[in-house]
């Protein structure tokens, strides 16, 4: 059975998405739902908002983020999050093993392709 472009995307999702959300996180603080917006612009990084929350979540007790209340000028407070140094370091760590996968991977799929 060959699996669907939704399944083979799950699983490439599974390994990157935290490092994404980490890597946006590195250009200053942001709220949950701005994060997903960003995510889901392309339908591609997120499917769905329900799975950013409890990632969020992860990063937080692994102390890779931390979080703040702030007002908001229309409706109720928002829970603002910040990479920590922990997480600049995980997403440093992340972009030197990402980097020669994704590289080997590109020239996995091209191999035996005429240039």
């Amino acid at each position: 059975m060959v699996p669907g472009q939704d399944v083979i995307l799950t699983n490439l999702r599974r390994g990157a998405l935290e490092y994404c959300v980490l890597a946006m996180l590195g250009h200053g603080p942001l709220y949950g739902l701005d994060i997903a917006r960003r995510l889901t612009a392309d339908s591609v990084l997120l499917a769905s908002e329900g799975t950013l929350y409890p990632l969020l979540a992860r990063l937080r007790r692994a102390g890779l983020v931390e979080t703040t209340w702030q007002e908001s000028p229309s409706g109720p407070p928002r829970r603002y999050y910040a990479m920590t140094d922990q997480g600049r370091l995980a997403v440093e760590a992340f972009t030197r093993a990402w980097t020669p996968f994704r590289d080997a991977v590109d020239a996995a799929l091209t191999q035996g392709e005429t240039r």
